[in-house]
């Protein structure tokens, strides 16, 4: 299994089994110990590996316990504390590892609570954790930009020179990103003033700015919705088509609850963003041809189907991501006989959008 498949694997743990645990320790046995074995390779039960409730003298602290110590050559290499999966993390929750980040030579300190895990080194002062971490892996919603510095802590492919290189890029747009997120979601005063300023001649009064922060919020989800709509009306391709149907199209492919409603429960499958993406952009390019709600999808252990009137005799495309490192996307001709198409990205699923219509067209 790729290593995008185990942490996708994993999530989905985490996502079907959060609700029944409740304890620090059935945070550590169901969510924690599969993550250091799974992700990062290395073996719960070999104390040469992951030495459980490691501990070391800390000044007057004595007999203070950390939950597992990572060690690679006899030496520790990462710290991990958890605490239960209910409570969200705070940096209170990390005083042991920043005592312990001292006294051992781990350049890794991992805080979690089995669904988010923070990872932190000592980017401002020498063998000093610092306070906030330079990775932030959360299993609910996973930055794919992440997995490869991720992957480099892991026991096959150990690189951490790599990775604490990267670091200091990767905590300033990690945080940045959660920043901006955080302004889209609910703008801040200094936010709203400088646009307002930016729009508006007048004196910023409270009732001016009262009435600029439902206007800046808007502004910037209807912003959010045209970047992703005008990507994929470009596959649509055709100079005319009906007004009407775009507008129905544009509204279903922003909508995210939309696309969460088309998720397969079977639990053993897993569908990804990347796949959820590529449905939308066949369903838009789908759309010159018949209406949207024809356009169907059928997620399975091997490929992701998209169908027409989610008849399984009735192909489109077939999406073979499953985490693979090379992606493919499948096109059928009047025999129904699949060509698969390797793909780097998903945008290079407009180039094959005359196919996709030809499919179509054949069903009529």
């Amino acid at each position: 299994m790729e290593f995008e498949e185990r942490l996708n694997a994993i999530a989905t743990k985490v996502r079907n089994q959060r609700e029944a645990i409740v304890t620090e320790e059935a945070t550590k046995n169901a969510f924690v110990m599969p993550f250091i074995s799974s992700i990062l390779g290395y073996d719960v039960f070999n104390p040469l590996e992951v030495v459980p409730e490691f501990t070391a003298d800390v000044g007057v602290k004595k007999g203070e316990k950390i939950d597992y110590a990572i060690m690679r050559g006899g030496e520790v290499q990462i710290l991990i504390e958890c605490k239960k999966s209910t409570e969200p993390l705070k940096i209170e929750h990390a005083s042991q590892l920043f005592r312990y980040f001292a006294v051992t030579n781990a350049r890794i300190a991992v805080l979690t609570n089995g669904e988010v895990y923070e990872f932190y080194t000592d980017l401002d002062a020498p063998n000093r954790m610092d306070a906030k971490p330079f990775l932030v892996l959360d299993l609910g919603d996973i930055d794919d930009s992440l997995i490869p510095s991720l992957q480099k802590l892991s026991k096959e492919v150990f690189d951490l020179d790599s990775v604490i290189n990267e670091a200091e890029e990767l905590k300033y747009v990690g945080s940045l990103k959660r920043a901006i997120a955080a302004e889209f979601r609910e703008p801040a005063d200094d936010f709203i003033r400088l646009f307002t300023s930016r729009v508006y001649e007048g004196s910023i009064t409270m009732k001016v700015r009262e009435q600029f922060t439902g206007l800046v919020t808007k502004a910037s989800k209807q912003f959010l919705n045209d970047q992703v709509n005008d990507r994929l009306k470009t596959a649509l391709g055709t100079p005319g088509f009906a007004s009407t149907t775009s507008e129905i199209e544009a509204k279903s492919v922003s909508s995210h609850e939309a696309a969460a409603d088309d998720l397969d429960r079977d639990t053993e499958i897993v569908t990804t963003a990347e796949e959820l993406m590529g449905y939308q952009i066949v369903k838009a390019i789908a759309c010159s041809e018949v209406k949207p709600e024809r356009v169907a999808q059928r997620d399975s252990k091997s490929y992701f189907a998209i169908l027409l009137d989610d008849n399984n005799r009735k192909p489109i495309a077939r999406l073979h991501f499953n985490g693979k490192s090379t992606k493919y996307l499948g096109l059928f001709d009047a025999d129904k006989n699949e060509t698969r198409h390797a793909i780097d990205s998903l945008d290079e699923i407009y180039q094959h959008a005359d196919n996709i219509r030809a499919s179509i067209r054949s069903y009529a």
